[in-house]
């Protein structure tokens, strides 16, 4: 009797022991599902990378002290300015002078992509060849295809006053005064005129 329930009570614990290996390895296979759902979470990073994207991919530049107003703005003031009034010369004394170039066929709210100043000597020559183009009773109404960049060259005086001329490497070439600021400045601006191939040549090798 001892011989059969000592084999009884050895049958039982192997029964035991294999369960509980059964057991545990199913709590271990139980247990991996959890661990994988982390890696699928990465998956909803992707989608905020998106709008980041977006401002890149639209052609704009920030504005600048230097060169505060938008191709638009540049625009609308060049198209209000009157042929055949003003003066031949104007008298302003550049001390210095800010090219703003914006890009060729650019429209809307673009500001300027290219900031180059000159003082001196260089702002002096610069006006000259603006002062060199003879002035133009009216607009012309034919005009070329072609596409090229804006200027505005923004000279300042030792006034701190700033005159405005709107350069156009395309189309009718027009040179165009379009604003005098500054305390005590006269209100009259030189008269529009075209661009001379000199000048265009100029501010092209900034």
């Amino acid at each position: 009797m001892s011989a059969l329930r000592t084999r009884g009570l050895i049958g039982a614990t192997l029964v035991v022991a294999v369960l509980g290996m059964t057991a545990a390895c199913g709590s271990e296979n139980s247990a991996s599902p959890p661990a994988a759902q982390p890696t699928g979470t990465p998956t909803t990073n992707p989608p905020s990378s998106g709008p980041s994207s977006t401002p890149s991919s639209a052609p704009s530049s920030t504005p600048s002290m230097d060169c505060p107003d938008t191709i638009a703005s540049v625009q609308t003031a060049a198209d209000k300015v009157t042929w055949g009034t003003g003066p031949a010369k104007s008298l302003f004394h550049p001390v210095s002078v800010t090219v703003c170039q914006y890009d060729a066929g650019a429209t809307g709210p673009v500001y300027a992509n290219v900031t180059t100043k000159r003082t001196a000597a260089h702002a002096t020559e610069l006006f000259a060849l603006v002062n060199a183009s003879k002035p133009v009773a009216k607009k012309p109404a034919f005009c070329t295809k072609e596409l090229g960049p804006t200027w505005v060259l923004r000279f300042t005086d030792n006034d701190r006053g700033v005159l405005s001329v709107t350069v156009e490497a395309f189309g009718c070439r027009r040179l165009l005064a379009t604003s005098l600021e500054g305390p005590g400045k006269p209100g009259a601006l030189p008269a529009a005129r075209q661009a001379s191939p000199e000048l265009i040549k100029s501010l092209g090798l900034r």
